[in-house]
């Protein structure tokens, strides 16, 4: 376990795999169990493709407090559907707490208002959800709620092409420290093909999620792999450890090259 593949995380009280894992793209059951075979433990559920439910269920109930299982609302956000929600994914999931419990994107297809708030934070404080979050594409937002709110955790777009978060968010983490989670690190595939009038090689999926890694302020980078080989291929770019500052200084060029 190295400081580069682990860290705890904030209110969860536990120690994660940096890898999480993301369930949209087509991962098969045996892919998901090889995953959580291979330590990855922070599982981004969202919906919950209903072929991995049993075996998760029976994941979380041989090692509840191995997993950190990050959901969220899945009805209209008012303050009512925010409980109901989440004693919905206590139920389906056979769990007596979630480790996060998030609104999705927020400002987008989520609001906020002082009732939401104040029922995350009861939801919080039952003990029902142990870290309360949001996702954002808001950065200057983001930044804001980073240094006053409630909110334990915020999951952002960061990327090579679009490390705006470097300078609208992360400074505002030191009063508060909420936990950062990256997502689309591949800028959805953009990254994975070399744009126009690049001679060099483009980025693999292992160099993106190295990427966002090798910065100090995000905790997890989501991974989305369709089968078992992709994330044999993730994990062991993550063998390479943090960047070295020449492959940080391609990276950066290729990322404003594919940003355009």
């Amino acid at each position: 376990m190295s400081a580069f593949t682990h860290r705890a995380l904030g209110r969860t009280n536990k120690t994660v795999h940096r890898l999480g894992l993301a369930l949209s793209f087509g991962l098969d059951p045996a892919g998901f169990s090889a995953a959580l075979e291979r330590g990855l433990n922070y599982v981004f559920w969202g919906r919950g493709p209903r072929p991995l439910r049993g075996l998760f269920r029976e994941a979380l109930r041989k090692d509840r407090e191995k997993y950190v299982v990050a959901t969220g609302p899945t009805l209209g956000i008012t303050r009512g559907s925010v409980r109901r929600s989440a004693e919905r994914m206590l139920k389906v999931l056979g769990t007596d707490y979630l480790d996060v419990f998030q609104l999705y994107w927020l400002g987008k297809m989520s609001r906020w208002s002082d009732g939401i708030a104040e029922e995350l934070v009861k939801l919080r404080e039952e003990g029902k959800v142990r870290a309360i979050g949001t996702s954002i594409h808001d950065r200057p937002r983001a930044g804001k709620l980073a240094e006053s709110s409630p909110l334990d955790l915020l999951m952002i777009r960061y990327n090579a092409a679009h490390p705006g978060a470097e300078r609208d968010i992360f400074p505002h983490l030191a009063a508060r420290k909420p936990s950062i989670i990256a997502y689309t690190a591949t800028s959805w595939r953009r990254l994975l093909k070399a744009p126009s009038g690049w001679t060099g090689q483009p980025m693999t999926p292992g160099d993106c999620y190295r990427f966002c890694l090798s910065s100090p302020s995000v905790d997890v980078v989501l991974c989305g792999p369709s089968s078992l080989r992709e994330l044999e291929e993730n994990l062991a770019a993550l063998e390479k450890g943090p960047l070295q500052p020449d492959e940080e200084k391609w990276m950066r060029d290729y990322g404003r090259a594919v940003h355009g």
